[in-house]
């Protein structure tokens, strides 16, 4: 591949770091290719190149990312680490077939770059909630929450938290690895070669886990595993696809589940969200809000009672009004 697409490439990948931007999509149409970033949860267009010019962009990121440069009718993935100034972005490529090519989509993801708790959320209450919540030894902590909601990047603050303060073994199953921890083993997930969730989590419970962090509950038998190894003296940590923390209990029903599993096991449910940041939040756009399934909402919802007749439980809808009239009083004491 000749230094001019090289540097093409990269001026594109420059740009979106530059912009903060947490993906690029490149969409193919007959004569030419739309690049669109998405930055804060919104895609957003960034340029338009000719088809000549994406072609050979696409085959220097499927040859560089370990892709089949010559098979174009199948979905590929790959990864490829960029660096710019000292800053190292682990990229993870996906192709898949469309009409006129294969349209192409990265996600970017800055390695060594994990939070701490209290810099995610808007309200210094809930990540105190979640440090309460992993000081148990075992039980399950579930998130669910949109793609982009920022699940992952709470989990591994939490992993980080728990190994700084006290010498855990602990061991995530991810598909894919998003991030490296430090004094964590990481395990990715390749069914292709045979690491399934389910093979992994087996291999992992011979490990001698304190703490197991499954990227994602998807099936009962994912489920199942998760739930024996929190009952079995582990504290575990998920994500699993719900509409809202209410719904989780759904889910976890319809995976075959009892409601006396959930009782003794499940810590608590976080069903999370990203809202602008107050203006005087300074170097963020958007933070951390939760609605939270703890102690007595948590057992009233498996018993098939709604939070949002709860008085006490706060949701989304009084959340974000609650962050309105913050970000509207901090004004107000500005001005004055």
């Amino acid at each position: 591949m000749s230094n001019k697409v090289k540097d093409f490439t990269d001026m594109i990948l420059i740009e979106a770091m530059n912009q903060a931007a947490s993906d690029i999509h490149f969409l193919p149409n007959k004569d030419h290719t739309t690049i669109f970033f998405r930055i804060n949860g919104d895609r957003i267009s960034y340029s338009s190149i000719s088809k000549v010019e994406y072609e050979k962009l696409l085959s220097y990121l499927k040859f560089t990312s370990g892709m089949d440069i010559g098979e174009s009718r199948k979905p590929q993935d790959g990864t490829l680490t960029f660096t710019q100034e000292s800053k190292l972005i682990d990229l993870r490529l996906s192709t898949l077939p469309v009409e006129h090519s294969e349209s192409l989509a990265i996600r970017l993801l800055p390695r060594n770059v994990v939070y701490k708790l209290e810099e995610l959320f808007l309200f210094p209450t809930q990540a105190n909630t979640l440090l309460q919540w992993i000081r148990n030894k075992f039980g399950i902590i579930l998130f669910t929450g949109p793609t982009g909601s920022g699940k992952s990047t709470t989990m591994y603050s939490l992993l980080q938290t728990i190994v700084k303060n006290k010498p855990f073994q602990a061991i995530t199953l991810e598909d894919p690895i998003e991030q490296e921890l430090d004094h964590i083993l990481q395990v990715q997930v390749n069914e292709k070669a045979g690491i399934s969730y389910d093979a992994g989590l087996k291999a992992a419970l011979r490990h001698d886990p304190d703490i197991l962090m499954i990227g994602e509950i998807r099936d009962r038998q994912t489920a199942r595993f998760a739930f024996h190894a929190a009952f079995t003296g582990h504290l575990v940590l998920s994500t699993i696809h719900a509409k809202n923390a209410y719904g989780t209990i759904f889910r976890l029903y319809e995976m075959g589940i009892s409601a006396s599993e959930l009782s003794q096991t499940l810590i608590g449910v976080a069903s999370q969200q990203l809202i602008n940041c107050p203006s005087d939040v300074p170097m963020q756009k958007r933070t951390a809000i939760l609605e939270i399934l703890e102690h007595t909402i948590l057992q009233e919802a498996i018993n098939g009672k709604s939070p949002y007749t709860n008085p006490s439980f706060q949701s989304f809808e009084y959340l974000r009004r609650k962050a309105n009239a913050l970000s509207i009083s901090k004004e107000k004491h500005t001005v004055s």
